[in-house]
């Protein structure tokens, strides 16, 4: 038992650090947010919140400036004020808007957040065991070596997630009626605009290649037409 206490100990201390960090994302998000009123986007995720069998899906604006759409790890979601902003001048439409909403929802419904957390919480138990372990053949650069693995280990499970919260909302914007197009129309539309500005937006960063994202959709698309 006593061997396996460093272990023990890494899992407790992600469990507290992740804690600790939702309480405080949960703070700012508090702060710096007012709730989506805008009718065009109420009516939409009206739609979606009748198939889901709910009276109502609320958003908030998180007003910063990056465009970006998440989910809190209480499970409430949230449109930063740069997204909105590209909405008001007609950039984005609200059918698009309404596609990161359920792209979001689909984080919360599939309980993301709390599979991070575990992941989290194994990556950490994992550095330590592969410290020892690739430390004592590489003193001064297993450390990197270790972050780099780790690093790789991660991107792969968050790709994992979005393709499933990239189905969830494919499959809900189907039943509401909205469709898959405004979802692959904002992913073109992002990626043209990280592209203009020379750096990425925010909710395509840590993100599956946008052209993966859409033949995944397709893909989808032309299963239920099928069936």
């Amino acid at each position: 038992m006593i061997r396996f206490a460093p272990l023990l100990v890494a899992v407790l201390v992600a469990f507290v650090m992740y804690r600790v960090s939702a309480w405080k994302t949960g703070k700012t998000l508090d702060a710096q947010s007012t709730i989506l009123r805008d009718p065009d986007l109420m009516r939409l995720t009206g739609k979606m919140a009748r198939q889901l069998g709910v009276p109502r899906i609320k958003v908030n604006i998180y007003e910063v400036d990056p465009i970006n759409g998440l989910a809190a790890p209480d499970g409430r979601i949230f449109i930063t004020r740069g997204f909105m902003r590209k909405y008001a001048d007609g950039i984005v439409t609200a059918e698009e808007l309404a596609s990161v909403i359920a792209h979001e929802l689909g984080h919360v419904a599939l309980g993301h957040s709390k599979r991070r957390m575990i992941d989290f919480g194994a990556q950490n138990a994992m550095r330590i065991l592969l410290m020892g372990i690739i430390g004592r053949i590489l003193p001064f650069g297993g450390i990197y070596l270790v972050n780099f693995l780790l690093s790789l280990l991660g991107a792969k499970l968050s790709r994992q997630d979005e393709y499933e919260a990239d189905a969830y909302a494919a499959a809900l914007l189907t039943k509401a009626g909205i469709g898959v197009a405004p979802q692959i129309a904002l992913f073109e539309k992002l990626d043209y605009l990280a592209g203009k500005t020379g750096g990425q937006t925010a909710w395509l960063m840590s993100h599956p290649k946008t052209p993966d994202r859409i033949a995944a959709i397709r893909r989808l698309e032309k299963s239920w037409s099928r069936g």
